[in-house]
């Protein structure tokens, strides 16, 4: 991974198409610290999901679709926004980006 993407406030996970995490950002690996950090990295996300997250994380590497949702989780809300990425045109994993939103973040409506 590139030096400018580990520093950056922003989780960033990749997995490959068998959803084996192969990468992970400083930032990715501070928020998953409770269950290992990178040495996440090797590990299927599988094995860290329930089954509705599983289902979901197969079909996107089933049919290249994203996922987009926000969430609440200790005292922040947070945008997470998981893509496929491919490789010669093909699914070749996943990535996701975890986002902290600010509580007041402006909203804007162009034309």
């Amino acid at each position: 991974m590139h030096d400018w993407i580990q520093e950056l406030p922003v989780a960033i996970t990749v997995c490959d198409k068998d959803a084996i995490v192969i990468e992970m950002n400083d930032k990715a690996a501070q928020v998953n610290a409770s269950h290992g950090g990178k040495e996440l990295i090797g590990h299927s996300l599988y094995d860290c999901h329930q089954a509705r997250s599983i289902e979901i994380i197969k079909r996107m590497l089933a049919t290249g679709e994203a996922n987009t949702y926000t969430i609440d989780k200790a005292g922040q809300k947070k945008l997470i926004h998981q893509q496929p990425w491919f490789k010669d045109g093909e699914i070749a994993g996943l990535v996701e980006f975890s986002i902290i939103l600010p509580a007041d973040m402006a909203h804007y409506v162009r034309g």
